[in-house]
């Protein structure tokens, strides 16, 4: 470097600090299955590599799954408001849900695809949401129609879902508003024909005496 360089060199700017990011909404999420599931402070987690915000196609920022003995528990990140608060409504946070959905083990061949598998229907739950407006709540239930099952590898007898709130789960105050944890149950086809209410749907969820998803169960009916 000459004197000519040292003498017009123009000094640096030193480097933007990077902006701090708000998680209260997210951390209380994390805070109650903590709760749940003491110790487990690294859960599987799949995060979202584009951003529903900038274009991505995934409206869920992040989906956690804590290990529940025979089952895995997943929990969405994302309907409501995990950042900062945006909406007016100061007691409600986001769409005021957030989605669980309990996975009983040792029936499927490759875990890691069936954890992938679930994640994706969650993703396309929420885009349900997000692009049509459709706000779900406990007592319904989500027919697809279709005859293949929900597994990864579609052999299950399980083609939809009923709603519950997620009895593990207790209901949150956060910093942003209140969050509930609304339940996926998987559920036949057959079973799902039967459905027209919110009695029906209590009355099948109670005969099934479960809310694990249990790919391998047979039909009630």
């Amino acid at each position: 470097m000459g004197l000519f360089d040292k003498l017009f060199k123009k000094k640096e700017e030193p480097a933007p600090a990077e902006e701090e990011v708000c998680t209260d909404g997210w951390d209380a999420i994390t805070e109650e299955f903590e709760r749940i599931y003491p110790g487990q402070t690294k859960p599987k987690h799949y995060a979202t590599i584009i951003k529903w915000i900038v274009g991505g196609k995934d409206p869920l920022d992040g989906i956690s799954v804590y290990d529940g003995g025979d089952f895995w528990h997943f929990v969405s990140y994302g309907l409501t408001e995990i950042y900062d608060k945006e909406t007016e409504d100061k007691e409600v946070s986001g769409y005021g849900y957030e989605l669980t959905l309990k996975l009983k083990k040792n029936w499927y061949e490759d875990e890691e695809a069936e954890l992938k598998n679930i994640c994706g229907i969650l993703q396309m739950i929420a885009r349900l949401t997000f692009t049509k407006g459709e706000i779900f709540r406990p007592g319904e239930f989500i027919y697809t129609g279709q005859k293949e099952g929900i597994d990864a590898r579609q052999i299950s007898k399980l083609t939809g879902f009923i709603t519950v709130a997620d009895p593990s789960v207790n209901a949150i105050d956060t910093p942003n508003g209140r969050v509930e944890f609304l339940e996926l149950i998987g559920m036949t086809d057959a079973e799902l024909k039967t459905l027209s209410d919110r009695a029906s749907v209590t009355e099948i969820y109670e005969k099934l005496g479960s809310d694990l998803t249990d790919y391998g169960r047979e039909s009630l009916l």
